[in-house]
C-alpha cells in the first residue's frame, strides 16, 4: 500500500510543480529560454513526479492483486521517486549535482528488477493454485441497462454497466 500512497503524493507534487512554472511559461526567455538547462531540468523534475508515480501506482496495485510484497523493491522505487525530482531541481541550479543522478536512476532500475523477480515467484505460485483462488480482475460482471423503465428486465446489446 506504501506504493500506492507514494503515487498519489507524487501525482499531487507533479502537479503543483508543473502549475509554479506553469505561471511563467509564456516569457520567452524565463529561466533562459526554453532550451536552456534550468528550464529542461526543471521540466524533467516535474515529469519525474508523473512517472514514477505511475510506476509506484502500477507496482502498489500488481501487489495487492497477486498478494505479494517486495519490500527492498518498495524502499528503492520510493527513494528514486524522491530523490528524482529532488535531483533535477538541485542540477537546474547547481549543475553540479547532475553527478547525483546514479541514486535515483539506479534506485528506481534496481527496484524494478527486484520487482519482476517477486512477480514472477508471486504469479507463477498463483498460477499454480488454479481456478480456486478468483483474480478480483476476473470477477466483474456485465449487466444490461436501458433507459426505459418497461424495459428493465429486457438484455440490451448496446449498453451495459459494471457491477
Amino acid at each position: 500500500m506504501i506504493n500506492i500512497t507514494a503515487a498519489w503524493i507524487g501525482f499531487l507534487l507533479g502537479a503543483v510543480s508543473g502549475a509554479i512554472p506553469g505561471l511563467f511559461f509564456h516569457k520567452p526567455n524565463w529561466l533562459g529560454g526554453y532550451t536552456s538547462w534550468p528550464r529542461r531540468l526543471i521540466r524533467l523534475g516535474h515529469i519525474s513526479f508523473f512517472g514514477i508515480g505511475f510506476i509506484n501506482l502500477g507496482m502498489g496495485l500488481t501487489s495487492h492483486v497477486l498478494g505479494m510484497e517486495s519490500v527492498p523493491a518498495s524502499i528503492l522505487m520510493i527513494v528514486g521517486a524522491v530523490a528524482m525530482p529532488t535531483v533535477c531541481y538541485a542540477s537546474a541550479f547547481r549543475p553540479a549535482f547532475r553527478h547525483l543522478f546514479f541514486i535515483p536512476a539506479g534506485s528506481v532500475l534496481i527496484s524494478i528488477i527486484l520487482f519482476i523477480s517477486s512477480v514472477d515467484g508471486a504469479s507463477s505460485s498463483v498460477m499454480e493454485e488454479g481456478e480456486n483462488t478468483a483474480s478480483p480482475l476476473c470477477t466483474l460482471r456485465v449487466q444490461p441497462v436501458s433507459n426505459n423503465p418497461m424495459e428493465q428486465d429486457a438484455p440490451s446489446t448496446l449498453t451495459g454497466r459494471m457491477v
